[in-house]
């Protein structure tokens, strides 16, 4: 193989860390960017149990103590059932103070689960007391860039129904949906204030380069420590820093809806693995032929995946703008 050639392969081990370097580099990080640059005591943390929140959250521990750190357990109603458990196991394995605040009388006084009810009604009139939804994304297989989204109800005996949402009742859903993640950020603010502590952010690669969040919910934050980190990294470190098993050895949850989902069928169509290898390689320039020999995708779907990454790029770019202002 010559030179050109391999410098156009890929291997998983491109996305290999070394842990122990990157933690001292991020930790250093944390520390100056939390004590010099923002001038606050400590960081506040929203902790959902999942591997991001849980890894932000033992870095800043490394960096800053235990007695520095605030995690923010905030399920409602429709959180899956695991979620307040693992992020209770996250606070206790780390040693932190945590709060526990409940979304569920915030999101009702809000008119969120009348007015979530009411819009799913007008796609599928059967939804009723007792019924669980989510939101599906059409699979990356088709010569198209853009993606179909669908909503799917289970009912209590177990009866699927799906049907395909069109962009008003789409963006409607999101938008309700919405108010969950940026309810969380009010409280987080909200102890951050009190406490005069930084907000960590805790998006991924993934997340912030195809817009996978909410502008001013979970997109928010005084400081992003593994922003540039591709999921499966975010996974080594959680093993290095010793994480419980039950967190680095779940599988990535959108826990957005009542119904369950993985992130792979609500957002990205891949699991997450061939997703930071398809996104690596867009990124750098790759032959898809190089990914698809590393992630068993064919060729001609990994072109696919790479047309939707540059696609969604663009489409969601205003996610990550700054406000505008006019010139002086």
């Amino acid at each position: 193989m010559t030179a050109k050639e391999h410098m156009n392969e890929f291997s998983y081990d491109s996305l290999k860390l070394d842990c122990e370097k990157e933690t001292a580099r991020l930790t250093a990080f944390i520390s100056e960017a939390v004590g010099r640059r923002l001038r606050r005591q400590g960081a506040v943390v929203g902790i959902s149990g999942g591997i991001d929140s849980s890894v932000t959250a033992a870095l800043c521990v490394r960096a800053l103590g235990a007695e520095k750190v605030i995690g923010l357990l905030m399920p409602e109603r429709d959180s899956h059932p695991d979620t307040l458990k693992l992020s209770r196991l996250v606070g206790e394995s780390l040693g932190i103070k945590t709060f526990y605040r409940d979304l569920t009388p915030i999101l009702t006084g809000l008119g969120f689960y009348q007015d979530m009810t009411a819009c799913i009604r007008e796609v599928i009139p059967e939804f009723g007391e007792g019924w669980r939804w989510k939101i599906s994304a059409s699979e990356i297989s088709e010569d198209r860039v853009f993606t179909f989204f669908w909503l799917v109800v289970q009912s209590p005996p177990g009866e699927i129904i799906k049907k395909r949402l069109l962009a008003e009742k789409l963006l409607h859903l999101i938008a309700l949906s919405n108010f969950k993640q940026r309810t969380r950020k009010m409280l987080e603010y909200h102890y951050a204030d009190r406490f005069n502590y930084a907000v960590a952010g805790t998006s991924n690669l993934p997340e912030s380069d195809q817009g996978f969040f909410v502008k001013l919910g979970d997109g928010a934050g005084d400081f992003k420590p593994i922003a540039h980190l591709y999921k499966s990294q975010i996974y080594q470190l959680g093993q290095y820093l010793g994480l419980p098993e039950a967190i680095t050895g779940r599988q990535p949850t959108a826990d957005i809806h009542p119904l369950s989902q993985g992130q792979d069928e609500f957002f990205y169509g891949l699991p997450y693995e061939q997703m930071d290898a398809c996104l690596y390689g867009e990124k750098n320039s790759l032959p898809p032929e190089a990914v698809a020999r590393a992630t068993g995708l064919s060729p001609e779907r990994v072109s696919l995946i790479y047309k939707q990454l540059a696609h969604r790029r663009a489409v969601n770019e205003y996610l990550s703008l700054l406000p505008l202002y006019p010139e002086p």
